[in-house]
């Protein structure tokens, strides 16, 4: 089993910074991918950003990209994401996720397989 534990959520000013993280643990790790997602009030979970472990590759969702950074430290199976020009569109629950498999399609919940408890990241205007 795995279990994923996000912190780093808050309150912040438009145009202000967040860095979220989120700790995997729970079994042996070989290669995984790791993602973050957000969930406002009346939408759908949102993919906002993924990374491989070993291999970097981040992709982004086009309302996150140029201000959101994902990145990990594999030694210690934890994601990050720094959010730089917060805008109150960003207030949301962000979750972290895992998946032990590669795949190009991200923003379908149904194929990850591991979800954290959220954050939540409010933005003001």
């Amino acid at each position: 089993q795995v279990q994923l534990v996000e912190s780093g959520g808050g309150l912040v000013q438009a145009g202000g910074s967040l860095k979220l993280s989120c700790a995997a643990s729970g079994r042996t790790f070989d290669s995984y991918v790791m993602a973050w997602f957000r969930l406002t009030p009346g939408k759908e979970r949102e993919f906002v950003a993924a990374i491989t472990r070993y291999g970097g590759n981040p992709v982004y969702a086009d309302s996150v990209k140029g201000r959101f950074t994902i990145s990990s430290d594999d030694a210690e199976n934890t994601v990050y994401l720094l959010m730089n020009t917060l805008k109150p569109e960003d207030t949301a629950v962000y979750y972290c996720a895992l998946r032990f498999y590669s795949s190009d399609i991200y923003n379908d919940e149904s194929r990850w397989a591991y979800w954290g408890q959220g954050t939540q990241v409010t933005v003001s205007s």
